[in-house]
């Protein structure tokens, strides 16, 4: 599978498309592999998902090199949410159990946060979804700097200014 096909009824795949006609909110960043994008509910501040852009259900259907480079990127993106949110812990999970389509939820823990200690599915899904924050663009532009650091676009080794960061686009 090329990267950018995708399955129509995928969930991750209309992410996709909103990322690439610019009606996605969330989008911070295209990477070689996926999409950055913060979680629409920040009831833990600075949570970001990683979509692939190829469409697979199992990390193990991915080319080798492409896998590869997904699970780096995948590292990347989280010591961005680690710089730019400074949690005292991160959690990554891959699940694909509501939505058949590779993304990694990468999840900044806090000491008191509202599931200290448990993972955050334990929690109401009322209440991790009750919390919107006024400041989605503040916390959009935090992880963005942070990923300008970690991941240089090509040819620049600065990162590029932050317009850049937030724009839309396919390859």
């Amino acid at each position: 599978m090329a990267p950018g096909n995708g399955d129509m009824s995928c969930f991750e795949f209309s992410h996709e498309v909103s990322i690439s006609v610019g009606t996605n909110t969330y989008f911070v960043r295209e990477l070689k592999t996926g999409y950055v994008v913060i979680e629409d509910h920040q009831l833990f501040k600075g949570y970001a998902l990683f979509l692939s852009k190829i469409h697979a259900k199992e990390l193990h259907e991915l080319e080798p090199s492409f896998r590869q480079d997904f699970l780096l990127e995948m590292s990347q993106v989280a010591k961005a949410v680690f710089d730019a949110f400074q949690p005292g812990k991160l959690n990554y999970e891959l699940l694909g159990n509501s939505h058949e389509h590779l993304h990694w939820h990468i999840i900044p823990r806090y000491k008191n946060d509202a599931a200290a200690g448990k993972p955050i599915w334990v929690l109401n899904s009322n209440i991790r979804r009750a919390h919107v924050p006024d400041g989605i663009e503040y916390i959009k532009s935090c992880l963005a700097r942070a990923l300008k650091k970690e991941v240089p676009r090509a040819g620049d080794e600065s990162g590029g200014d932050s317009s850049e960061i937030i724009a839309v686009g396919k390859v």
